[in-house]
């Protein structure tokens, strides 16, 4: 087992973990950051996010999470989902919301709850449906099976069903 993924169980295995993420549309195209460490494949996209800490609003957290993983200020929109993410170890409730830009410039960050040698995040880019579509389904977040088009994404509402 590779550095990345044991950090990965340590920090978040075997428990219930809240998650706050944003869907953050840029010219036709999702914001997303690619793990290592989540699946067996090593390859794991889905939208910016990450746990809020105690004391912390999830709108709070997720500006947080967005200067840290994509370098961007942003501002939270309307709730628009939950889904729960359950792939044995890992267990989180994942509350999405619309994220819009503000400010900042695109960058490759970093989870500072990682120590340098056991980062996660390999890669942050803007990405079209159709690419994102083209990934096997264990590559890219399960919200994406829901969805045909872009638009669908923001169409989600309610618990998604796994």
């Amino acid at each position: 087992m590779d550095k990345a993924r044991e950090e990965v169980l340590r920090l978040y295995g075997n428990r219930l973990r809240l998650r706050v993420c944003g869907i953050c549309q840029l010219d036709g195209k999702l914001l997303m950051v690619r793990h290592r460490g989540i699946n067996a494949t090593d390859t794991f996209w889905c939208p910016p996010g990450g746990g809020p800490q105690f004391g912390e609003t999830a709108p709070q957290a997720l500006v947080r999470e967005f200067a840290e993983e994509t370098g961007l200020a942003v501002e939270i929109g309307d709730l628009l989902f939950v889904n729960e993410f359950m792939a044995p170890p890992l267990h989180a409730m994942e509350l999405f919301f619309r994220v819009n830009v503000v400010g900042g410039k695109l960058l490759q960050g970093g989870d500072p709850e990682m120590a340098a040698d056991r980062q996660i995040i390999t890669d942050v880019r803007l990405m079209s449906f159709e690419e994102i579509k083209a990934y096997p389904e264990n590559e890219v977040h399960q919200l994406f099976r829901q969805c045909r088009s872009l638009e669908d994404v923001f169409r989600l509402r309610g618990y998604l069903e796994q």
